[in-house]
Parts: C-alpha cells; structure tokens; sequence
C-alpha cells in the first residue's frame, strides 16, 4: 500500500510529523515537498529537528504569484502521481501546495484526504480561505479538527464524508514540547527567562504587504510596556526593509527558528502577537494568552474561551487599546475545549480503513 502527503510550508511540516513518525512500517510512505517554504530556517531545520525522513521528491517552487505558484505545483504533482500511483493523497492545511495537491489528485480520481478541514474565517480575502473551500469540496474524506469545523462542513451540505478526528497539532505539540526543554538553548541565546517577554509573529500579506497598515502595527506594539521577541518571516522584513518602517527598542527581531526552539519561545512568553491561524492554536493548547491581529478566526474556540482577543490592524487606537492589552490576563477564563486526544491514532485507523476498502 501507498501514501503520499504534500508539504510545502512550515505547519504542514509540523502537522506531518505525527503521521510520519506512527505510520504502519509496511506503508509506503511518499512524502512530495513543493519549496514553498524554501529558506532552510523555514524548511530544512524541521525535518532535521522532527528526524523525518527527507521527502522523496522536491520540487523547488517557491516565488511567483499565487497562480503562478500553484500552477507550476499541479503540473509536477500530477506527474509525481501518474508516476507513483498511490492509493491515497494527504494534504494538510490552506496553503498553495494543498490547493495544488487536492486539484491534481481529484482530476485524477486518487482518493484525497484533507486533514485540518472544514475551517472557515469566511473572509474571502484570505487566499487561505479560498485555498480550504476548493480543498473541502474535492477531497474524498475531510478530517475535522473540531466540532465548529464539522458544523461548517455540515452548512456546505459535506457531511457525509466528514470524520471528526480531533487536531493533529495537538500531538504534535505533546510530542516535541520535551524534546524541546531538553534540547533548545534559545532562551539561554537570547537571555532570555520565563514570562519576562511578548512573543510576536506577522506574516498575513494583508498585515505586511501594506506598509502603511504594517507601520501602524509596528508603532501599536511600540507602546506596549512588554519586550517582544520577534522571529520575522522573510516577506515581513523585506517590506520593513523596504520602507524604512521604524522599529522601537522594545522589539527584539531575530532570524526564524525551527520548531523545537519556537515552541520554547511560545512556552515561556507572557503573551504571544500573532496573525497565523497555527500560532494561535498552540497558544491555546501552551496556555499562554494570545492577541490576534486580525478581524477574524478560524479557531473561534480559543476567543470563545477567553484566551484569544482579537484586534483589528485597520481600526487601531492606541489610547483604547493599550491598556487592554497590558491588562489582558485570561487566567481567570475557562480552559474547557479540548482539541483532541489520541489524534494520529484516529486518523491512522480512517486511513487504513480507506486505502485497504
């Protein structure tokens, strides 16, 4: 029997992990990697920290625009599957490489499954949202990782090949967060200790691309009594770069770090700042409260229960919001949702039962 995933970005790395690691041994496990993510402190670093076996095929498509990209990725996934002939696709997420992955298998009548499905911002200039739409509708099977997720799945009338399976980032968390404490040395690095600092992220093109926009977020965080270590994506940087955007002495930025020494900064930050859908999650999940900016989630479980706040970057006023922030303190909220337990093993045993039906 044959699988084969397709990862091209960061959190499809991490979401791969799980099921790479607990697969059955006498699986034939094809792992295709676009180069969306290309810099190796965004890519390579991951499989060496995950000790996953390189993927077989990488295809080095990283630039372009989006239909530039996705086109180039169908056109060689297809050849990859006509070549391989798996008896099941994999695809994780809402980026490119799962747009490309799920239009090449469904053309070619390879069982697809979309783990992470059934997420909804339902704000359409999101190219991640158009990304899950078309990848819902033309999987075969849609592992849901919450009940929101199957309600919205249930709405676009999918039911009846949805599965809630629980969210595989769980186990991921569970599986490298002590092999982090052990092995990370970023806090001694930067001298750093518990709690002492904010942890940001920005990457959202609706948040960096518009200098204006990423400047008065940059000027907003500036006014924060917290230090913020910053790990700045490449885009991110370029346009800062670019226009010459100011950055205040409270802003630590620092090249990206793989997953090991990300999950120490998330573990031990007093908050995180964040516009990534993934981040916001292991927040959750880490029990460190989380500041959204963005008008919009999909992970509405984690505003639900107080330890999300979202901020709208276009509407940011300083005096209004500077000290809800400072005071943003969710110890109090309830921590009652579960993302689920035992998620690989659930999603494991839906996929052997599909590949030997």
């Amino acid at each position: 029997m044959k699988i084969l995933s397709i990862v091209g970005a960061r959190p499809q790395f991490i979401k791969l992990a799980p099921i790479s690691k607990k697969i059955k041994s006498n699986i034939n496990h094809v792992v295709i990697h676009t180069g969306q993510h290309f810099d190796k402190n965004m890519s390579d670093i991951f499989f060496d920290e995950m000790s996953l076996k390189k993927p077989k095929y990488n295809l080095n498509i990283s630039r372009g625009s989006h239909a530039n990209q996705t086109g180039l990725m169908l056109i060689e996934i297809e050849k990859i599957l006509i070549t391989e002939k798996p008896d099941l696709v994999i695809i994780f997420g809402d980026t490119n490489s799962t747009l490309a992955g799920a239009l090449a298998a469904s053309k070619l009548g390879v069982k697809l499954v979309h783990i992470e499905a059934g997420l909804r911002s339902f704000n359409k200039m999101m190219p991640e949202e158009i990304n899950r739409i078309i990848a819902d509708h033309t999987s075969d099977f849609l592992f849901a990782p919450t009940d929101v997720a199957m309600n919205n799945i249930k709405d676009e009338g999918l039911i009846n090949k949805a599965y809630l399976t629980g969210d595989i980032m769980v186990d991921s968390v569970n599986l490298f967060l002590e092999k982090a404490q052990s092995k990370s040395k970023i806090l001694l690095k930067l001298g750093l200790n518990k709690s002492d600092y904010s942890l940001l992220t920005l990457h959202r093109p609706y948040n960096v691309d518009d200098p204006g926009k990423l400047s008065n977020i940059i000027t907003f965080l500036n006014e924060l009594c917290s230090p913020f270590i910053f790990p700045i994506h490449p885009r991110t940087r370029q346009i800062i770069s670019k226009f010459n955007i100011q950055i205040g002495k409270n802003i630590k930025l620092i090249e990206p770090v793989g997953y090991l020494d990300f999950l120490m900064l998330q573990n031990n930050a007093n908050k995180i700042f964040t516009d990534s859908g993934g981040i916001q999650k292991e927040a959750y999940i880490l029990k460190i409260p989380c500041i959204t900016i963005r008008t919009e989630t999909e992970w509405v479980e984690t505003v639900l229960s107080g330890w999300n706040k979202l901020i709208n970057p276009n509407q940011i006023n300083l005096s209004d919001l500077v000290d809800e922030i400072n005071l943003f303190n969710p110890e109090d909220s309830k921590y009652d949702y579960v993302f689920g337990n035992n998620v690989t093993e659930n999603m494991l045993e839906k996929i052997y039962e599909i590949i030997i039906d």
